[in-house]
């Protein structure tokens, strides 16, 4: 029975990661903070690091065979967001957990607002731009700064990568969604490894959540599909996903900067 929490918040991490490319690392913190019940925020950020990689790896494959994902520009945020994972990982290890919490729960404010303002932009080009041979300067910038701000925080980084990929490219939202879940899994796989080098990985726990979040992630793509053929829709599950989430993390992580250094 002791595993049953980490099964059930693993199925929600992975349906989230499928509906929407983002939110896994965003929701297993919290799950495994104040659900599975870890004491350590840096623990928790470790092991939902590693869980979300793996699920983020297992979803990919359901949106390849959909033809959700834009394989060259997964490739290249993959590619130079990981070198920046690392960095903002190394970085994010040094602060205080509840403001590292505090701080990220801004960022998705921000984030959850330029998704609704840009509702508009779903509808662009199925074919991005900028994801050639030599990537260009925008999408460069996007992807090690994505990389760099994912592991700061220690998150998987789609609630990042998804606006990233549809600003720097200027592909539809639901290629976002697909596209993101390689970055997704290489930048949490580099900020779980940072992390387990200090100890801070739950194998065990991790393994639950990767098994609840096999079935959650595969409902979640599924939904993601029908969602993509009404203009908006999608984007606006995306942001208010953002809201929920960020208002609970402000509550809960508040004190960390009420209180004295």
């Amino acid at each position: 029975m002791n595993a049953l929490p980490a099964l059930l918040s693993g199925s929600g991490v992975g349906f989230t990661l499928g509906l929407i490319g983002g939110g896994g690392s965003i929701l297993a913190t919290p799950l495994l903070l104040y659900v599975v019940g870890m004491a350590q925020p840096h623990l928790a950020i470790g092991t939902g690091a590693l869980a979300v990689a793996a699920n983020a790896f297992l979803t990919l494959i359901g949106h390849a065979r959909t033809g959700n994902v834009r394989w060259n520009c997964a490739a290249v945020f993959a590619g130079i967001g990981i070198l920046g994972a690392f960095v903002g990982s190394t970085l994010g290890k040094a602060i205080d957990g509840q403001r590292l919490l505090f701080l990220f729960a801004l960022l998705m404010v921000v984030v959850g607002v330029h998704m609704l303002r840009g509702r508009r932009g779903q509808g662009g080009s199925s074919e991005p731009v900028g994801c050639g041979p030599v990537p260009s300067w925008r999408v460069t910038g996007v992807a090690f700064t994505v990389g760099v701000l994912s592991g700061f925080f220690g998150i998987g980084g789609g609630f990042l990568i998804v606006p990233g990929l549809v600003f720097a490219t200027g592909m539809p939202l639901i290629n976002a969604v697909g596209t993101s879940l390689l970055a997704v899994g290489a930048f949490g796989l580099a900020t779980a490894l940072n992390y387990a080098l200090s100890g801070m990985v739950d194998w065990v726990v991790a393994g639950e959540f990767i098994a609840g979040g096999i079935l959650g992630g595969f409902l979640g793509m599924r939904l993601a599909n029908r969602l993509a053929g009404y203009k908006g829709v999608l984007n606006t599950v995306f942001a208010a996903v953002i809201f929920v989430v960020a208002g609970y993390m402000l509550y809960r992580n508040a004190s960390a900067f009420a209180a004295t250094p």
